[in-house]
Order: C-alpha cells, then sequence, then structure tokens
C-alpha cells in the first residue's frame, strides 16, 4: 500500500492519496488528497502530486477522520504506568485515537503515593517518557490543601491546564464503600476531601485562571458526578434486599438521581466561585443530561461542556458481557442509552471519550466472580472509540462532520490543543483512515490492550480503523501497530 519515493526535491514528507476528508467543519467525505510536512498538514487538495513526495499512502477510498483526542483515559491505574503507556498507547492507535489525556492523582492506584505534586509529577513523566505510540497529555486531581496551593506552578512548570473533582469519594474508595477515606487518598488526616474542599478547589483554579490571562480559556475544571452520600445509602439497600445482581445492582447501588444531585452542586459551587469553565463528565442517564442542562440554563454565563463516554453510548446493563461492565458511573438501562442519543443528535453532549482504564481478568473479578461488588471498577475501550461511534453514529443520523467534531475537534479546543482535532492546512496531521465497508466481531484478543477481555465482546462494528498517523508518523498500519514509540508529551499552557 505504501509507496517509497526517493525524489531529491520532494515537498511533501507525506502524501495521502485517494481519501474521503472528514472535517468537523465541512463536507461529510470530500475526496481529496492530504499532504504532510514536517508532521504538519501543508496542503488538501485534489490531485496532489505523488512525485512532490517522500511517502505516498493510498487510502483506496477509505475516509480520513481527524485522528480523535481521547479527553478521558486513566494509564497506570491498575498497571504500572510505563507498562500502560507502552500498551494502552497502541490501543488507542488501534481505535484512531492520537492524542489520549489521561486522568493523574495522588493516593491508593496510579503511583501510590501522597505528597507534593511538584516531587510526584516529574515521577509520572519520566515513567511515561519515550513509551507512548500516540500523543499524550495529563489532568491531575487535588486532593489536598497543599496541592490547590500549587496549582499555578503545576501549569507554568508542567502545562497541565486541566484538574478534576472525584465528588464520589467523600464516602467511598473506587469500587466501593471506604471506611478510611485518609488512608485510600492519602491526605493529611486533618483534611476531608468533601464538599468544602470541592470549593477551594475551584477557587484555586479560577484563581489561577485569573493569574495566567492569556491562558485562562484552556484553564478548566472537571467532576466526575456522583454524590457519595446518595451512593452510600444505596450501597447498603441494594445489598441487604439482595434483589438486584450483577450490573443491575450497581445501576441500583449508584443511581441515576446521584449525578443529578452532585451536578446541581458542583454547579452552583461553579456559580460561587466563579469559575466558568466546567466539564461534567462521563454523563451516563436521562436524569443526568436533564440536571446539566437545567444548570446551563440557571447559569447561562458558566461554559460548561458535557461528556458521554462510547461505553455507555454502546452497552447497556444487559448487552454488556457481564461484570465486566462494572464502570464508575454505571453503566445503565437501555432507557439512559438512548436519552444519551437523543441529546447527543440534539447537540446537548459536547465529545465523546472512552474512560479507558486497563484492568486485567485477574485483577477485576472477585470470588466469586459474579458478584459485581467485589469486582474492580473500569474497563478499556479506546481501542472501539472511532469505530463504535461510526458504526452506530452513522446508524442513529450522526453525520460525519459531527462525529469528527465530538471526537476531536471540541475536545482539543476545550484542552488546550490547539494544533490538534481538525484535518485542516496549519493542523498537526494526526489522521485516522476509517473503512466504513466492513462486517466483524469485537474480541478482545485482537486488541493491543493487555486488559485480555472486553464488554463489547461480541458486539458487531461496521467500521474500522485501518491507518492511524500521529504527526505525519504512521503508528497503524493496515490495522497493525508499526514504527517505534513516536508519541510527545503535550504541554497545554
Amino acid at each position: 500500500m505504501n509507496l517509497v519515493k526517493g525524489a531529491a526535491m520532494a515537498t511533501y514528507d507525506l502524501l495521502i492519496k485517494n481519501v474521503k476528508v472528514v472535517n468537523h467543519d465541512g463536507e461529510s467525505a470530500t475526496p481529496l488528497d492530504i499532504a504532510v510536512t514536517d508532521g504538519i498538514v501543508t496542503a488538501i487538495a485534489a490531485g496532489l502530486d505523488e512525485s512532490s513526495a517522500k511517502k505516498v499512502v493510498d487510502g483506496t477510498g477509505r475516509v480520513a477522520y481527524p485522528g480523535a483526542v481521547d479527553a478521558h483515559q486513566h494509564w497506570g491505574i491498575y498497571n504500572t504506568l510505563d507498562q500502560d503507556t507502552v500498551s494502552e498507547s497502541k490501543a488507542s492507535a488501534q481505535g484512531g485515537v492520537t492524542t489520549a489525556i489521561t486522568y493523574m492523582r495522588t493516593g491508593q492506584y496510579y503511583l501510590n503515593k501522597g505528597g507534593s505534586y511538584l516531587d510526584f509529577f516529574p515521577e509520572v513523566l519520566a515513567l511515561s517518557e519515550n513509551r507512548a505510540h500516540i500523543d499524550y497529555g495529563f489532568h491531575l486531581a487535588p486532593m489536598t490543601n497543599q496541592h490547590i496551593t500549587e496549582i499555578p506552578e503545576i501549569i507554568s512548570q508542567f502545562g497541565v491546564s486541566s484538574f478534576k473533582i472525584f465528588m464520589f469519594y467523600g464516602s467511598h474508595g473506587l469500587h466501593g464503600r471506604s471506611n478510611d477515606q485518609s488512608s485510600f487518598l492519602m491526605t493529611p488526616p486533618d483534611e476531608r476531601y468533601d464538599i468544602a474542599h470541592f470549593e477551594f478547589v475551584m477557587r484555586g483554579v479560577q484563581a489561577a485562571r485569573e493569574k495566567f490571562g492569556d491562558k485562562a480559556d484552556a484553564i478548566s475544571l472537571g467532576l466526575h458526578c456522583e454524590t457519595a452520600e446518595i451512593m452510600s445509602a444505596y450501597t447498603k439497600i441494594v445489598e441487604e434486599e439482595g434483589k438486584y445482581s450483577g450490573l443491575e445492582a450497581y445501576h441500583q447501588s449508584r443511581p441515576p438521581h446521584s449525578e443529578g444531585l452532585a451536578i446541581t452542586i458542583a454547579s452552583y459551587l461553579a456559580y460561587e466561585t466563579q469559575l466558568p469553565n466546567i466539564n461534567l463528565l462521563h454523563l451516563t442517564s436521562r436524569k443526568a443530561v436533564e440536571a446539566a442542562m437545567m444548570m446551563q440554563s440557571t447559569f447561562p454565563h458558566i461554559n460548561f461542556r458535557r461528556e458521554v463516554t462510547v461505553g455507555h453510548l454502546l452497552a447497556d446493563i444487559e448487552n454488556s458481557k457481564g461484570v465486566g461492565g462494572k464502570v464508575n458511573p454505571p453503566l445503565r438501562p437501555r432507557a439512559d442509552v438512548e436519552a444519551l442519543w437523543t441529546h447527543l443528535k440534539a447537540g446537548n453532549l459536547d465529545w465523546v471519550v472512552s474512560d479507558h482504564a486497563c484492568c486485567k481478568e485477574e485483577l477485576k473479578f472477585g470470588n466469586p466472580k459474579e458478584d459485581v461488588f467485589l469486582a474492580k471498577s473500569g474497563f478499556g475501550g479506546a481501542e472501539y472509540l472511532l469505530p463504535g461511534m461510526v458504526t452506530e453514529g452513522l446508524q442513529r443520523g450522526l453525520t460525519r462532520p459531527q462525529i469528527a467534531k465530538l471526537t476531536s475537534y471540541t475536545p482539543a479546543q476545550r484542552y488546550g490543543l490547539k494544533k490538534k482535532g481538525s484535518l485542516a492546512v496549519g493542523f498537526e496531521a494526526d489522521i485516522a483512515l476509517v473503512d466504513e465497508n466492513v462486517n466483524y466481531t469485537v474480541r478482545a484478543a485482537d486488541s493491543e490492550s493487555t486488559q485480555g477481555h472486553t464488554p463489547f465482546e461480541g458486539f458487531t462494528l461496521t467500521a474500522k480503523v485501518t491507518d492511524t498517523f500521529v504527526r505525519g508518523n504512521q503508528v497503524l498500519e493496515n490495522g497493525k501497530i508499526v514504527g517505534s514509540a513516536i508519541g510527545k508529551y503535550q504541554f497545554r499552557a
């Protein structure tokens, strides 16, 4: 498929011929050629001269999407960060993901360390350096008062411009009730990770926005919106009653109104602290999106962004393969999935992510295996991000430009990746070639992830990423990973 040209006077490093180009603000799929020089798109037009390129790739009529900007992953949560950076970046490339922004925090899991981010984060960067096959960045979660004071230095020294609050940690650990918050989060014994802390995090982020005025648009706060007290009470009820099992039980233990209430609290705190850039993460239910839209109407000056995962768009508590589909917030009944699609098509949700968290079978499941409350939370899915969205989105009436906007352009712009997210001249050449004329069954064994299982096992997809390019470097060819780890850390501030 690839023809290497040895022209001495080559104008382009790479020329991708015979593709249908998709952009967030363009036509659905226009037959064009894409030329790349020094990692940047330098020309998009029909009939570009092959002799002007060092390397020519024949796209054979496939659809060229902007590489997905997966703004919600969790490298290093269950496996070591250096291992995950290699394997899960490869899996991401299979899903057309060219940039991942992964969450990181102190406490149990991840590096299993507490302390200052000024000491912690250099280790994160060292463990991930020269290992990723795609570009990557990090969000950080201020877990302590010290972390809040460090926000300006985190921005200026490390280029991290996005932060996170896990609202459910008030009474929960990662997988269920927690009786020792301080031990789990590795926070000082006299500090609480609660609503008051969330307020002060918001004040810290807003103070940083005011300090870095020229960078303020790229500085934002994301929230995992579930209410700890509601979850704790309902988990006890579900376990004591014993009426439900599997993913149904987990859905009942973390009910949708827990999301809605948390969204309301978070939104009022944003109003109180005058923090305008708020990202409501992985909304899962009709009640959650309705609460988010109500808050948008109530506080129109707040620049809310509303996120949904491909997992919550494809899977539900019935079609997911067993308790391997345990995730926070939970998978929901089919009615909630349909509500998410209604809101997505109406433009009420801003981007789609994977929430990728590789959890191997030996760690994922408890004993007995079918007990959902013993299972770990989270699963991989980046390898199905673009294939899943193209498959289901086109069937449901989304246009290709809408898919490109949801998976690439909007998250890139929100998170300070100004040269990513678009197949346009001057943007970085992050490209995913998609075959939209296939029909295949999802098998975990086909993934580069080390997870070894997937709740999407047996799902049928009609779109497949065949080739992925990161800044013009081919990292996936004919469905196989090629080349070395060329991914670069993204300094976003």
